[in-house]
């Protein structure tokens, strides 16, 4: 993941910089919406068949992941959820073309995955911001990275900062700033570009609750407005429950897909889940899916 992560960071490798998430046409601020002729106004699909990753060789092979099948519509928000060292991350790294899979294919748009997907937003745990650059800068390094405009960026940028509660703190630097603050930093770098995908591994997994309800709240807004097609990794019932159409329930090591399940509840989520008697119903399936396959031991 770090090696991928430092990848980003470098002009040189240019299909690779990627701590991008979608630009959005949102009804406000005006300064997200799309400039004309913009790509990625649309999410895409992602559909994958038989994936399989064995990372290594011989007698010291270990098989990580899968097979698995993927058919992820556009603009769908799919969770995948499962016990740690499952393969939740290898998968968004396989439909990404960061890491090539041992066996079977993925397909976006469509079209096989032979590459790494510059077209895309990625955002991690670790909100991954340079020290040495302020807040707005370490957004800003998308453009620098990818030769954009830097008018329609720092536009992009600014209404970002609005949205998402950070303004007043765009010449901060990272260690001025709390945790969720950060994270919301890196969220705006990764929305700053406007790709047709958002892949997140466990973004909220560091915040403490409060922050992580708002951030929780402010995502599926974005994502109503926008629509790109999103795959969330998290650990979190109530997260996958909270933000998704459907989720995805894995297995321990070597992960395999064992239920899909449709969240149908009203949009947008109230902070509290529990208003919804569903959402238990919903929590209570996964738990006992994980009882079932030996995760959790009451």
């Amino acid at each position: 993941m770090a090696d991928a992560v430092v990848q980003t960071l470098n002009p040189d490798k240019a299909t690779i910089t990627d701590m991008t998430m979608a630009d959005m046409k949102t009804r406000t601020p005006s300064g997200l919406a799309h400039p004309a002729g913009s790509a990625g106004a649309a999410g895409a699909s992602i559909n994958a068949r038989g994936l399989t990753k064995v990372f290594g060789s011989g007698d010291t092979a270990f098989h990580a992941l899968g097979p698995i099948d993927l058919d992820i519509k556009p603009g769908e928000f799919v969770s995948i959820i499962g016990p740690s060292g499952c393969g939740k991350s290898t998968t968004m790294l396989l439909v990404t073309g960061l890491e090539p899979p041992s066996a079977g294919s993925v397909e976006i748009d469509g079209k096989p995955l032979t590459a790494p997907i510059s077209e895309i937003g990625i955002v991690f745990q670790d909100h991954l911001l340079l020290d040495f650059r302020t807040a707005i800068n370490n957004v800003m390094l998308q453009q620098e990275i990818r030769g954009l405009d830097k008018a329609t960026l720092r536009g992009r940028a600014d209404a970002l900062f609005e949205r998402l509660g950070l303004s007043g703190a765009e010449n901060r630097y990272p260690w001025q700033l709390s945790g969720g603050m950060r994270q919301r930093v890196s969220i705006a770098r990764a929305l700053v570009h406007d790709p047709s995908m958002l892949l997140m591994d466990e973004p909220f997994g560091a915040l403490d609750a409060i922050t992580r309800t708002q951030i929780r709240h402010d995502l599926e807004m974005l994502w109503l407005e926008t629509r790109k097609t999103v795959l969330f990794i998290t650990h979190s019932i109530e997260e996958a429950v909270g933000l998704s159409d459907r989720v995805l329930v894995m297995s321990k090591s070597p992960g395999t897909i064992v239920e899909e399940i449709v969240i149908d509840l009203p949009r947008p989520r109230p902070a509290h889940l529990g208003e919804y008697p569903e959402f238990s119903k919903y929590a209570e399936r996964i738990y006992r899916i994980f009882e079932k396959l030996g995760v959790y031991k009451f």
